[in-house]
């Protein structure tokens, strides 16, 4: 579960843990990583941190490598880690700051982590997944952020071709768009409480999402047996703001 020292990652990584996995906490800081894993230890279930860069495909190696040194196998990789996101409008962007470490986690770390877990996931055979992390914006784009929805409209992409080439595999690849109270947006809403409102008014059930018990539940979705039949898809986690598929 790459970028879960905190926020979504760390909420699908406890729910995750919750549901008998053994997590792997891939953080590209021990300093987050860490206490995230211990605290889902002292709740008497399985995690260790391995710190990792997910722009960096030996990082990536290194860290699938552990784990199934560790746990003897891997399952499902989730990748959730993500740098930028910064609001810009494109006449002011900077490609080094907006482009490049948004395309390098979100596309580049999406590629490194399939390529690095392929082969595990081709020995669970019917129980292999790959999870990626996008968002509503790469499916409705945003006004706000207009280089942040084409990276993470190419991790649909991605996910769409890989369902169709590792199908035969009894491989299953998804993509989960949330909107859920993460660090980033909670200080969003300090920065703007304006913007929470609004949030809320346009979702049609009145609030926003929890990291824990309504992303970190879809991602137990996907992982498990019950989704075996779900492959190529973006499932949409927004209490109902985004409607449009």
């Amino acid at each position: 579960m790459t970028g879960a020292g905190q926020g979504v990652g760390e909420g699908i990584a406890r729910r995750l843990a919750s549901h008998g996995a053994d997590v792997v906490v891939a953080a590209r800081r021990a300093s987050t990583g860490e206490p995230v894993a211990a605290s889902i230890v002292d709740d008497g279930e399985s995690a260790v941190c391995i710190e990792t860069d997910v722009t960096d495909r030996v990082s990536v190696d290194e860290c699938v490598a552990a784990t199934v040194s560790q746990f003897g196998a891997l399952h499902v990789m989730v990748h959730n880690a993500f740098a930028g996101g910064i609001r810009h409008r494109l006449e002011d962007a900077d490609l080094d700051v907006h482009w490049e470490a948004m395309s390098r986690t979100a596309v580049w770390g999406s590629l490194h982590c399939a390529q690095a877990a392929y082969p595990h996931l081709v020995a669970a055979g019917t129980s292999g997944r790959l999870i990626l992390l996008t968002s509503p914006s790469g499916v409705e784009g945003s006004a706000n952020i207009p280089l942040y929805s084409p990276v993470k409209a190419a991790q649909r992409a991605i996910a769409k071709s890989l369902a169709r080439e590792w199908g035969h595999h009894g491989i299953t690849v998804n993509c989960i768009a949330p909107v859920a109270g993460s660090p980033a947006l909670v200080s969003a809403f300090e920065r703007d409480p304006s913007l929470q409102r609004a949030i809320e008014a346009r979702t049609p059930l009145g609030r926003i999402g929890d990291i824990t018990d309504d992303i970190g539940s879809v991602a137990v979705f996907l992982a498990s047996d019950d989704a075996g039949y779900v492959t190529g898809q973006t499932i949409v986690c927004d209490g109902g703001s985004f409607l449009g598929l």
